[in-house]
């Protein structure tokens, strides 16, 4: 023992010297890698279960949310009459009650005609609705621009022309009616017998342009409640203005538009307020601008003359039953992917006099199922004929039941 050194540590240096063997490299270098193994397998074991618990925090979090949005409640949306000062104003609900209700600060720069959210028990107005956000007429919008382009459709060559100068050439050149010094027609009435292509006449338009597309069927704006159509109208066009350039599309205008009676129920004097609003908007003062209306029917005898006067409906376009040639021609659009075997076409159509587009395409899908009922992979001259019988048949049918209908 050295100075230096005490006897405690004598003591545990002799004492680690007798207890602790000797260890060789191979066992010790054996011993690290098992520690190594253990500690990625505890690593391993760690992310794994922090990913757990990161997914599991996300699944609370959303059921969270989602409870907390259960909790909210639900909001009315009513309509603003009249604005009486800055905190109040007096509203109308769907159900038409009117109600003089305060206004919270969140409701700024409301005015008449706005749609608003209100509670359901205060009936406190809680928010301004923009029009971008009315469901009630962005749904007539179609986001999706159909696929009907002018080359799949046949036999309508002059309806095409006509249709192409009146809508497509004022969106496309307006520059040309500038220099002439006209103002291009504000919209056209498509008007012929069921099936003749009117409503497809109209997909094409909003196929070749980039403009906005409406549809909205007659019988849409025919609302329950007093003035709900004549709204429904008023906001339809003015998101047609906000979106211009815009094609409307009324399919059906006859539901709307047909001739005013001096004594009719309720339910038609609506109908006729409706209608008033659509012809202030098609020539009233407020100019449509880069708006283009189309307007389909089979039943022009029963329209009411103010809609189809010049400065609304200027162009009336009459899409009849096509010709021979015609026929030929829609033959050859709906028979272009199918597969034919020995087919003459120009005798088919011969046999198809009266057909409408619709009812010879109808033929066209009836021949293919009388091919497939033979378990042909082809359709030959005899499914067309037999195709043509039957649809000639279920049309005379239909004919006969009108009669006692």
């Amino acid at each position: 023992m050295t100075k230096n050194q005490s006897k405690k540590d004598v003591f545990y240096s002799e004492t680690f010297e007798q207890e602790i063997p000797e260890i060789d490299n191979k066992t010790l270098q054996s011993s690290i890698t098992r520690l190594e193994e253990e500690n990625n397998a505890l690593a391993k074991t760690l992310n794994r279960l922090e990913e757990e618990s990161s997914v599991l925090r996300a699944m609370f979090n959303n059921v969270n949310d989602e409870l907390s949005n259960l909790k909210k409640p639900s909001l009315l949306v009513a309509d603003i009459v009249n604005v009486i000062d800055e905190k109040n104003a007096i509203i109308k609900l769907p159900n038409g009650n009117r109600f003089y209700c305060h206004m919270s600060k969140e409701a700024e720069n409301v005015n008449s005609g706005d749609s608003v959210l209100v509670d359901q028990k205060s009936l406190n107005i809680l928010k301004k609705i923009d029009l971008g956000e009315n469901f009630e007429v962005e749904k007539f919008v179609i986001i999706e621009k159909p696929q009907e382009s002018w080359k799949e459709i046949g036999g309508l060559r002059r309806e095409i022309q006509e249709v192409k100068e009146v809508i497509e050439l004022p969106l496309k050149k307006p520059h040309l009616f500038e220099k002439v010094g006209i103002k291009p027609p504000k919209g056209v009435l498509l008007y012929g017998p069921p099936g003749t292509g009117k409503t497809l006449l109209a997909k094409a338009v909003a196929h070749s342009t980039n403009a906005t597309f409406i549809e909205v069927v007659g019988s849409e704006l025919v609302q329950k409640f007093i003035g709900e159509g004549a709204k429904l109208v008023k906001d339809i066009f003015a998101l047609a203005r906000r979106k211009a350039p815009t094609i409307v599309f009324i399919d059906e205008i006859d539901a709307l538009a047909a001739v005013r009676m001096e004594n009719g129920t309720s339910g038609e004097r609506e109908v006729n307020r409706t209608f008033m609003q659509l012809l202030s908007e098609l020539d009233g003062f407020k100019h449509l601008g880069d708006v283009k209306i189309i307007g389909a029917t089979n039943r022009i005898d029963i329209l009411d003359k103010a809609i189809i006067r010049p400065g609304r409906l200027d162009r009336l376009i009459e899409v009849g039953l096509p010709d021979e040639e015609g026929r030929f021609e829609i033959m050859k659009v709906h028979t272009k992917s199918m597969n034919l075997q020995k087919i003459d076409v120009k005798e088919l159509v011969k046999n198809m006099d009266g057909f409408s587009g619709a009812e010879i395409q109808a033929t066209c899908t009836e021949a293919g199922y009388f091919a497939i009922r033979e378990n042909r992979e082809y359709v030959t001259q005899d499914d067309f004929v037999l195709a043509t019988e039957k649809v000639r048949f279920d049309d005379e049918d239909d004919d006969g039941a009108k009669l006692f209908g």
